[in-house]
């Protein structure tokens, strides 16, 4: 029951209790106990509202910084990635395989403010040895939704 309740709220948060309860064919507290428990287990960690800054008209401006950095000695990536993702700029922290070590995602009202981060606080830190930053020039999709209005297919149809 725990997976399809997680499958459910993934997709939707706001999912009505008494909704999900019909669909699992299962009482309504049950649902709420294993939510509780979940919550306190923190296998679920949050819930969140997906926001189009863009049609809201607030300007934000959102990078992926690839970080290379000299893992501790006894703690790896971790005590690295720790102070990185308790930075309030910092949306997201993860370990990856490739030339980089750790990708990075933040969110700033401006360029000026990203690269201000990038320069005086992430690349200051003393593990950190160097940084490639990407900004995001526009969402499509964003946590499984498409961000993006869909085009229309104004090609010509052609029929033999």
């Amino acid at each position: 029951m725990r997976e399809k309740i997680l499958t459910f709220i993934e997709k939707n948060s706001r999912i009505d209790l008494k909704e999900l309860a019909v669909i699992l064919g299962v009482e309504e507290a049950a649902v709420m106990n294993e939510l509780e428990a979940m919550e306190k287990e923190n296998i679920i960690c949050g819930y969140h509202t997906l926001i189009n800054w863009d049609k809201a008209g607030v300007e934000k401006v959102s990078a992926l910084i690839e970080v290379r950095v000299t893992p501790q000695r006894g703690m790896g990536f971790d005590k690295v990635a720790e102070r990185i993702y308790n930075y309030p700029e910092v949306n997201s922290v993860y370990l990856i395989s490739g030339s980089f070590d750790l990708l990075v995602t933040i969110e700033g009202k401006s360029l000026r403010e990203v690269s201000q981060f990038v320069s005086e606080k992430l690349s200051a830190l003393d593990s950190v040895l160097s940084t490639q930053t990407n900004f995001i020039l526009k969402k499509y999709k964003d946590h499984g939704t498409i961000m993006a209005a869909k085009s229309k297919d104004e090609r010509i149809q052609m029929i033999p």
